[in-house]
């Protein structure tokens, strides 16, 4: 049931289970604050985040105020109610240094080296390629970016293995409710390459 509503491997979430998922977050989110998370990751005044899979945006206003206004929070989905409800959010909170992007399959469409620190919460076990997945968001951070992938919905290990498996990726720390990353670094230090194309803004 959960499969057939929610989506397993999917590209797009179908909108009633979008909706669906909507209302089990403001729930959530009354019950306990989704920014708790992000006081955990390297966020700083002036960075660059990308909240991936930003679904209806429970973090934006969180991670909006730690990088202020002289950082920019990307919010990126694939999902266009996604990008709907996040447009209301930000025109509702006022959040001047958000802005949002509807990405084409595996492609986000930021620039490479977009990003200091990325993050995908509640998200990863609906990734239908997750080597290209994690390739794409390899392309955006920059060489010394950090990159948390949430544990929810999906066995810690089989998520760990998934990250080892795309070369991409190093994990450098665990934490009950995600895995830190840093991009694969080659002989000089610099980020691997990626392949996948950008779409210019």
């Amino acid at each position: 049931m959960k499969i057939r509503m929610f989506g397993n491997n999917v590209v797009r979430m179908p909108n009633i289970a979008f909706m669906m998922m909507n209302w089990i977050f403001v729930v959530r989110d009354m019950l306990i604050s989704p920014w708790s998370i992000l006081d955990e990751f390297d966020m700083e005044k002036g960075q660059t985040v990308v909240d991936y899979g930003c679904g209806p945006g429970s973090y934006i206003k969180g991670a909006s105020e730690m990088v202020g206004p002289e950082g920019t929070v990307w919010a990126v989905d694939v999902h266009e109610l996604a990008i709907k409800a996040v447009l209301k959010r930000i025109d509702r909170e006022n959040l001047s240094n958000v802005r949002v992007l509807q990405a084409k399959g595996n492609n986000s469409g930021l620039p490479e080296n977009t990003a200091d620190v990325i993050y995908a919460l509640d998200m990863f076990h609906m990734v239908r390629d997750h080597n290209e997945f994690l390739k794409e968001i390899n392309r955006i951070c920059k060489d010394r970016g950090l990159l948390y992938i949430g544990i929810s919905h999906q066995a810690r290990e089989v998520i760990r293995r998934k990250i080892e498996s795309s070369g991409t990726w190093d994990i450098v720390e665990e934490k009950k409710r995600y895995i830190k990353c840093m991009p694969v670094k080659d002989r000089d230090g610099k980020k691997e390459k990626s392949t996948n194309a950008s779409i210019r803004l």
